[in-house]
């Protein structure tokens, strides 16, 4: 395996020591490497991964040195536009190192939203022009990888990007976690709020640990998932496929289960929901400061006024509670819709917390049939 440190001083030696992205779970260990060892403006874990590309190519525009760019391959689709219309070779001809975490690789198992972009990886980069390589799994073998691509981007002022496979990073655990002093669990706010809707509403979560919870919630209580859309992949999203059925539906109530690190991601959307002003929508953002289902890595949740942006962009009404009581409380006001509900939860989940067991078509299927009752 390769060490994070070896792998970070090795670029260094290049003179490349600019790193933007978002949070991969492959990726965790260079990941919370460079959280430990790196100035905060030299590790920009960013909104999304098209900010990324423009963060890394106004990097190189000051610079002239070569910035690094990580992500999960399910965020190449969030690059495209600005590898194609920015820093492509047709246009500005900017140089960008990418490291992309190989969801569903084939031949590997892993979770249904992560096959398909497994199987087109690769043939995605291709069709693209963008160079690349699968990583090697040894030191020894990565340096001339390394030397490689950055000739290669020097020379041509081009992308290369190294694919990632599981198991390429040796394991480094983040050190600098910052202390919330935040008690309640996101699980337990979960249960809070999915226990006090009313029978005809639905619930649009988000994809990682959020829907994790939620189908673990309604499994151990025998209630069934008809009621709610788990969005195991498209992060980000959620809160527009929750309008979309308010819009279709406004005579039943609707909730998006929200994370701060994928309001973040497509925040305009917030603007979106404001102005339609729908009166039969529920936005909860369980905010925990984190990218919680890939390593932990901080957002910038706890350090910005999500509420205030939601009132600004025309949502009704925003409450932020930290607490059971204030949760229960906020629940009750029933507020003008849209509104929205930011729930201030700290870090972390169950060991042995499961996974959803039914098939994304199954959770479709079964939702589509609770709409048309």
């Amino acid at each position: 395996m390769i060490k994070p440190k070896y792998f970070v001083e090795s670029l260094a030696k290049a003179g490349i020591d600019f790193f933007a992205g978002v949070p991969d779970s492959l990726l965790k260990n260079i990941c919370a490497y460079l959280t430990d060892n790196s100035p905060k403006e030299k590790n920009i874990i960013a909104a999304n991964e098209g900010a990324a590309v423009g963060l890394a190519a106004g990097h190189y525009l000051a610079s002239g040195q070569i910035p690094v760019v990580y992500m999960q391959n399910s965020g190449l689709g969030n690059t495209v536009n600005p590898l194609m219309s920015l820093t492509d070779e047709d246009v500005y001809n900017i140089p960008v190192l990418l490291l992309v975490g190989w969801r569903g690789e084939p031949g590997k198992h892993d979770e249904p939203q992560h096959v398909k972009q497994g199987k087109v990886t690769i043939p995605l980069l291709d069709a693209m022009g963008i160079r690349n390589t699968v990583m090697a799994t040894e030191e020894v073998d990565l340096k001339q990888q390394l030397d490689d691509a950055i000739a290669y981007m020097q020379e041509t002022k081009r992308a290369f990007a190294f694919v990632i496979q599981k198991g390429t990073f040796d394991e480094y655990k983040l050190q600098s976690v910052a202390a919330s002093g935040l008690t309640m669990s996101r699980e337990e706010a979960i249960q809070t709020v999915a226990g006090s809707i009313e029978a005809n509403a639905v619930i649009v979560s988000t994809t990682g640990m959020i829907s994790r919870e939620l189908f673990e919630y309604r499994a151990n209580n025998s209630m069934g998932h008809n009621r709610d859309f788990l969005t195991v992949g498209s992060m980000g999203h959620a809160s527009q496929i929750a309008l979309g059925i308010a819009l279709e539906q406004p005579e039943r109530p609707v909730y998006c289960f929200d994370g701060d690190g994928a309001t973040i991601m497509h925040m305009g959307s917030l603007g979106i929901v404001g102005d339609m002003d729908v009166k039969n929508y529920t936005h909860v953002v369980f905010n925990n400061g984190a990218h919680d289902s890939v390593g932990g890595q901080p957002t910038v949740g706890l350090r910005i006024d999500i509420p205030a942006v939601a009132l600004a962009c025309g949502y009704q009404s925003v409450k932020s509670v930290d607490n059971i009581i204030d949760l229960k409380a906020a629940l009750q006001e029933k507020g003008e819709s849209p509104r929205l509900i930011e729930v201030k939860v700290k870090k972390g989940a169950r060991k042995d917390l499961g996974r959803p067991t039914t098939t994304p078509i199954q959770n479709k299927e079964a939702l589509m049939a609770f709409l048309k009752s």
